[in-house]
């Protein structure tokens, strides 16, 4: 079993849902509003969902360029889309707020999520400036938000950035539990779409025994086998859009046929 909210389920597959641009991000449609954006995001919901997904978390992908620090404004239209959703969700859900933990923990602890997803730890030199996440700060927020069945799902190799912390991942990823009491392991490519490095993955496996390990980035139909070969779950996104896009719609036959293959495997 990975975590309580997936049953006894072994292997698990999280699929991504694609918030369009929140307020404040250049390419955030005013005209459309949140509406638009939750008529977005409820229709790839529902074709995840009859995809047969294990759960859906919810991210601001679109919010390009990224920050560090999330905006009142996005932050509060991202917990209310969240909400908005909600009643049409079957399977358990998260969040992730790129590349804010605090904001992202805030998020989930508000809107009732099972888990969050983000870069914790480390030290990184990155495409949006020095990267220095607050794990202290959003473990305690969870706390203090009463929330310590909310799990943490720390990615401890940034996509769009380079780490600056030398020790091998697998080391960097025992440090993490022990020392940051993380609730699962990602492990990610260079960059959003491309798949991690198999022997990452391995590494990591064969080091960190206590908590699940997830492949966070580049998952699709031609390497699943591969990676629960090793990993507990997978976090899926740009695999399931038209034409296998990121910034594309999701596709229900791509879904459908990912997940008859992640069934004839478990």
């Amino acid at each position: 079993m990975v975590f309580e909210c997936f049953g006894a389920k072994k292997k698990v597959v999280i699929s991504m849902a694609h918030i369009g641009a929140l307020p404040g991000a250049p390419l955030y449609d005013a005209d459309g509003g949140l509406d638009k954006l939750i008529e977005g995001v409820l229709a790839d919901v529902e074709k995840l969902q009859a995809g047969g997904v294990d759960a859906i978390m919810f991210g601001n992908e679109n919010d390009r360029p990224y920050v560090f620090k999330g905006s009142p404004a996005s932050i509060a239209a991202m917990s209310a889309i969240v909400q908005a959703v909600k009643p049409s969700l079957k399977v358990p859900f998260g969040v992730n707020y790129l590349w804010d933990p605090v904001a992202t923990v805030a998020i989930g602890a508000v809107t009732g999520a099972s888990f969050v997803r983000e870069i914790f730890t480390g030290l990184f030199a990155s495409d949006m400036g020095l990267w220095e996440p607050n794990c202290a700060e959003a473990a305690r927020l969870r706390h203090d938000l009463k929330r310590d069945d909310m799990k943490m799902l720390f990615n401890i190799n940034a996509e769009f950035a380079h780490s600056l912390d030398q020790r091998p991942i697998e080391l960097r990823a025992k440090s993490a539990v022990f020392s940051s009491i993380a609730d699962a392991i990602l492990v990610s490519g260079p960059i959003t779409g491309q798949p991690a490095d198999q022997s990452h993955l391995q590494k990591v496996a064969e080091t960190v025994k206590d908590v699940p390990i997830f492949a966070n980035t580049g998952v699709n139909i031609d390497n699943i086998r591969d990676i629960f070969s090793v990993a507990s779950g997978v976090v899926i996104g740009t695999h399931f859009k038209v034409d296998g896009n990121t910034w594309n719609a999701v596709e229900q036959a791509r879904v459908s046929r990912f997940m008859d293959v992640v069934n004839s495997i478990r």
